[in-house]
């Protein structure tokens, strides 16, 4: 009776050690970072792509760790997923003073400058932020880069669509795009623009997986010591190339 009773026990420990390691990983389109191979917005696992997301099935796979990548839109919903649900992560997010609180970190996994970008033909020039009020500002909703500006007291017209703006910023509807100068300009070269300038760097931020805080600070370290030894072996300077 006994043997049965501490098979069941190990099984079920062997249960909880599982569900301790694995991940739901969400992300949204933020190319070259993270992507639908599709082109859609929804993806899942290998339907999965780019700088972010190719580095994190290293870091998981050299940490053990079970990860599943899920894509989806728009990104509040995903980010309010991963904030509230424990076992759930989100990628690729801008660790700013406001989030510091709100998740366990793992990264740097990227960086990327945040810009404005102007139309080549634009004759408009920028020395500071202060100048860019007179202009018409387009942004992504819930984008780092934006939010700043926004809590600067920028007015700027959200989209709930990024792959909106190069279209906007192209015909004049708006005449600064506030994106961040790798994933602006790869969008827009997607949709066929490559006449956009870099009217002025106004910040810059490091990319991250941001953890749900119910996460077990040991899983969280693991995460930690694969993504730096994968770093020192140039292993995601080799997947950024790729790209």
């Amino acid at each position: 009776m006994l043997l049965p009773r501490l098979l069941a026990a190990l099984l079920l420990a062997g249960i909880s050690i599982a569900r301790a390691d694995s991940l739901v990983l969400l992300t949204e389109n933020l190319p070259p970072f993270n992507m639908a191979l599709n082109g859609g917005n929804f993806a899942r696992d290998e339907g999965v792509g780019g700088i972010s997301s190719d580095s994190l099935r290293l870091v998981c796979q050299r940490a053990g760790v079970e990860c599943q990548q899920i894509l989806r839109f728009p990104w509040q919903r995903v980010y309010d997923q991963a904030l509230a649900e424990p076992g759930y992560g989100l990628f690729s997010v801008a660790r700013t003073v406001e989030r510091e609180g709100l998740f366990k970190w793992v990264g740097p996994i990227a960086s990327e400058d945040w810009v404005l970008l102007a139309r080549a033909d634009s004759p408009l020039v920028l020395a500071s932020l202060e100048d860019a009020r007179k202009y018409r500002l387009g942004g992504y909703q819930g984008d780092a880069p934006s939010q700043k500006l926004v809590d600067g007291g920028l007015e700027v017209q959200l989209s709930l669509y990024d792959r909106e703006n190069p279209e906007r910023l192209a015909k004049g509807q708006i005449d600064l795009w506030v994106t961040s100068a790798v994933a602006g300009q790869y969008l827009a070269r997607q949709q066929g623009y490559k006449d956009f300038r870099v009217a002025l760097t106004f910040g810059r931020g490091d990319l991250y997986l941001a953890l749900n805080k119910e996460t077990p600070d040991a899983l969280v370290e693991r995460l930690r010591q694969a993504l730096e030894q994968l770093r020192s072996e140039g292993a995601l300077e080799a997947v950024a190339q790729k790209y």
